[in-house]
Formats: C-alpha cells, structure tokens, sequence
C-alpha cells in the first residue's frame, strides 16, 4: 500500500467509504461524484498504479476486480439492462487516483462514444 494514496487510504480505513464490497483480493465502494444511479469504484488492495503496470502476477487481482463488477451489477439490478465496466489509464483519459480501479456504471441509458 501506498501512504499518500487515496485508494489505498480507503482500503485501509483510514478514509471513509460507503463500502459495497470486499474480498481478500478487492474492495468496492460508492463513487463520491457518481455520474449514473450506479457508480462502483473496484480497486484491488494491491497498488497497481494504472492497467500500464499491471503484470503478469497482477492476474488474480484482475480477475477478482472483473467478477466484482459482475457481482455488483446483479446486486444491483443492472447486470440484465446494462452497465458498463471502464478503467481510465492516465490523465489524458480521466485518471485523477492513480491506484487502478474499475468503473461500474449503469441504471441508465449510457451514450456512446463517452466523453
């Protein structure tokens, strides 16, 4: 874990979350800016800085994020309609914490291209 990162501050309990779930391998909570009635984060307890230095090793925690987001998506009603899954890799594309971490987004109708 990373001190001065935010995700991993979170993880750690150290920052407050409003959690929806967690594993050995991952942990889920609300987005503080949701932009649909769904928003997750899924970061893996590992820091992974962006999907650029995701190695071989990294797999699990991958895997572990992707069966998450299904999961979440089920739970929340989601997974049948819609949602979609998105990592942002590097400022030019939206990362703003660089500790990997999944969108999962749905409950309404998501335009393409997005921004």
């Amino acid at each position: 874990m990373a001190d001065d990162c935010l995700f991993c501050r979170i993880i750690d309990k150290k920052i407050p979350s409003k959690k929806v779930y967690e594993d050995g391998l991952v942990y889920a909570f609300e987005d503080i800016n949701p932009q649909a009635p769904v928003h997750v984060l899924v970061v893996p307890k590992k820091h992974i800085p962006t999907v650029n230095d995701i190695k071989q090793e990294d797999s699990q925690y991958i895997m572990a994020m992707l069966s998450a987001a299904k999961k979440i998506a089920k739970d929340r009603g989601v997974s049948e309609k819609g949602y979609r899954a998105v990592f942002n890799v590097n400022a030019d594309a939206g990362q703003t914490v660089f500790h990997l971490h999944l969108h999962v987004l749905g409950g309404r109708i998501l335009s393409w291209p997005p921004g």
